[in-house]
């Protein structure tokens, strides 16, 4: 009969079993310590930082975050997102989350850009992207930072020509938009629309204001009520959570109304159309190329009607009479057979 080794020889067989096996030491070099398996292991860390709209903006801001939400449930990142309820909240908010050592800092509109350019050149390492923004037009040209643009005035036309078409079979004249304020983003909708109004139908007429709000549906409303009083048929928002206010205006009064950004048919039996960007699509994308590594500072990605980054909603039952024909012109803006398409306002 063979005798039992001593415990002491037991202790060193397994002790040297081990070492054959790999240490979980961080000073060894097992295979479980390679720089691929520990970035593998690593959560990418995503923070996003709203303009003052807010998350309850039913649009921009909403759908940004349902982005980030996507990449966390797909992707499995780890995601935090700070509220900004003035301007002077972006340079601390943007601050706090590079300070934090998150991977990815994104902001959300073109009011950010002042404070984003700080905060970049600040936090070299830090990648960052935002929304509604040039990157190569930052002051300081900081090449951690990716511009998110959207082609709005294509989304805009499309939203427009069925309006026109709308007034054109209805006997009526005028169109208006409600604007939040007078920046890009804003203002490429509006171009947009315009033209797309009078493509349609050239003995129309538009008229535009701003609110000089994106939060409160208040000023948004009043604007809407008076451009209804004086004959608009059709009016579209483009102004937030403060442009709910002129969709609001727009049911009272037994008028049509045009969304913003997401798809607001929800809203109500008034809501025509809405006109797309697909925030969400872009910050999910940005958080995807990122984890992949291939995130691209100091440049741009465009997203428009040809690559699906905008578009138009869900219509009512008054828009689906036009819907063919609008998807006709959709087609021509993505094969380029229209391209006279303005971005600024007169």
């Amino acid at each position: 009969m063979r005798r039992p080794l001593p415990l002491i020889a037991v202790a060193l067989l397994l002790g040297s079993f081990v070492a054959a096996c790999g240490s979980d030491d961080t000073s060894g070099t097992s295979s479980s310590n390679t720089p691929a398996a520990t970035q593998a292991a690593k959560k990418l860390r995503v923070g996003l930082v709203t303009d003052i709209g807010g998350l309850n903006d039913r649009s921009f801001n909403q759908l940004a975050n349902q982005g980030l939400e996507k990449a966390k449930s797909d992707l499995g990142i780890e995601g935090r997102v700070l509220v900004s309820k003035s301007n002077s909240d972006y340079i601390p908010n943007l601050s706090t989350l590079a300070q934090q050592k998150y991977d990815l800092v994104i902001g959300v509109g073109f009011l950010m850009a002042d404070a984003m350019n700080t905060v970049a050149s600040k936090f070299p390492s830090t990648k960052f992207a935002i929304i509604d923004v040039d990157a190569t037009t930052l002051k300081s040209k900081p090449t951690n930072v990716a511009g998110l643009l959207f082609k709005e005035q294509e989304a805009g036309y499309l939203v427009g020509y069925m309006t026109g078409l709308y007034l054109k079979d209805n006997g009526g004249k005028m169109a208006s938009s409600v604007g939040g304020q007078k920046i890009p983003p804003v203002d490429h909708y509006i171009a947009g629309f315009q033209k797309g109004v009078k493509a349609a139908d050239p003995g129309a007429e538009t008229s535009n204001d701003y609110s000089q709000k994106f939060d409160d549906p208040a000023p948004c409303k009043e604007l809407a009520l008076k451009q209804i009083a004086a004959g608009s048929k059709v009016v579209f928002q483009v102004a937030g959570g403060c442009g709910l206010g002129a969709l609001d205006a727009a049911k009272e009064k037994g008028v049509q109304g045009i969304g913003v950004d997401a798809d607001q048919a929800y809203l109500g039996d008034q809501i025509m159309t809405s006109a797309l960007k697909k925030v969400d699509v872009a910050v999910y994308n940005t958080i995807k190329a990122t984890q992949d590594g291939a995130f691209k500072g100091g440049a741009d990605t465009i997203f428009d009607v040809k690559s699906g980054g905008v578009g138009y909603g869900k219509t009512n039952s008054v828009g689906s009479k036009y819907e063919s024909q609008v998807k006709e012109i959709q087609d021509k803006i993505a094969s380029g057979e229209v391209t006279d398409i303005p971005d600024t306002v007169k």
